[in-house]
């Protein structure tokens, strides 16, 4: 089995417990505006161009079969229309100002760099960790993945935004130690204004994975002039009490790092706040969701 990633992480403490390998799989169904990962929104490969960093040295030029790069004085364009993402171009930049998103991996491979740091994850209480982009948008791949690691002896996470067929859901439970479950907005008209998608099969999911045993983390990003309220921490409680397979919500504060990353990819980013949201900012919120819930509230 074959699927796309765009980077495979190690020594990750933020992705679930202990020590962890992050799989990033290229390809999500929701375009969240506040992205932080934007290069993992589509599921084709893309090339970043960090111009800063661009040298003009023209060797781009001669390696892309389309001439999509050109060089004059000191300017350097690069047009991405008919661009397929081949990595010529990257594979040759001395700067690193073109780097390839993606790229075809086995399983196997995978799992041979996650393999590396078993005896991370046994002295840690670490693991695999599925994310992306959406693992369950390559369900076959992502649930190979879980199945060797499974075997293994590994701790698999899988982090999800909820928005995948229920079969192919239900058919990585047995091999997910733990579920790391986004939840962004509990209106479904304003959870597609701002996702691209209303939340009805994100919920109905969740409650799937709740009522099968699976354990859940609920991961909840908390945006500015979004869901920054206090109605919206009563709806995450109300979502707890009604998924008794949630043992923890994580409050996700707001950071813009996906603005620049837009800009790489030629994109412009659908929310441009720059401004960083403290961990510190959330702790009224935690303190009033550990009261209402009774479950430990982190601030990420």
């Amino acid at each position: 089995m074959k699927g796309t990633v765009f980077n495979i992480q190690r020594f990750c403490l933020h992705d679930g417990p202990g020590i962890r390998t992050a799989v990033f799989f290229k390809g999500c169904p929701l375009h969240c505006a506040w992205c932080h990962n934007p290069e993992s929104q589509l599921s084709r490969a893309e090339i970043f161009y960090k111009p800063d960093s661009c040298l003009k040295c023209g060797a781009c030029v001669q390696a892309c079969p389309k001439g999509l790069h050109a060089v004059s004085g000191p300017v350097h364009t690069y047009d991405r229309t008919l661009c397929e993402a081949c990595g010529a171009c990257a594979s040759v930049c001395p700067a690193g100002a073109l780097e390839l998103c993606g790229r075809r991996m086995e399983a196997d491979e995978v799992l041979l760099s996650v393999l590396r740091d078993k005896d991370f994850y046994s002295s840690s209480g670490g693991g695999l960790t599925l994310t992306g982009g959406e693992p369950m948008a390559q369900p076959g791949f992502a649930l190979e993945l879980a199945q060797k690691a499974h075997e293994a002896g590994i701790h698999v996470c899988v982090e999800t935004c909820g928005y995948c067929a229920a079969k192919d859901l239900a058919g990585i439970v047995p091999y997910t130690d733990l579920f790391l479950y986004d939840f962004k907005l509990a209106d479904g008209e304003a959870h597609k204004r701002w996702t691209g998608a209303d939340n009805r099969l994100i919920m109905q999911n969740l409650s799937l994975l709740s009522r099968a045993g699976a354990d859940i983390v609920l991961r909840c990003p908390i945006i500015p002039g979004v869901n920054d309220t206090r109605g919206h921490m009563e709806d995450i409680a109300r979502t707890a009490h009604l998924n008794p397979g949630i043992r923890q919500i994580d409050l996700e504060p707001y950071h813009p790092l996906g603005i620049e990353k837009c800009l790489r990819l030629g994109r412009e980013a659908g929310y441009d706040k720059t401004d960083f949201l403290s961990p510190a900012q959330l702790e009224p919120h935690a303190r009033w969701l550990k009261d209402r819930t009774g479950l430990p509230i982190n601030v990420a």
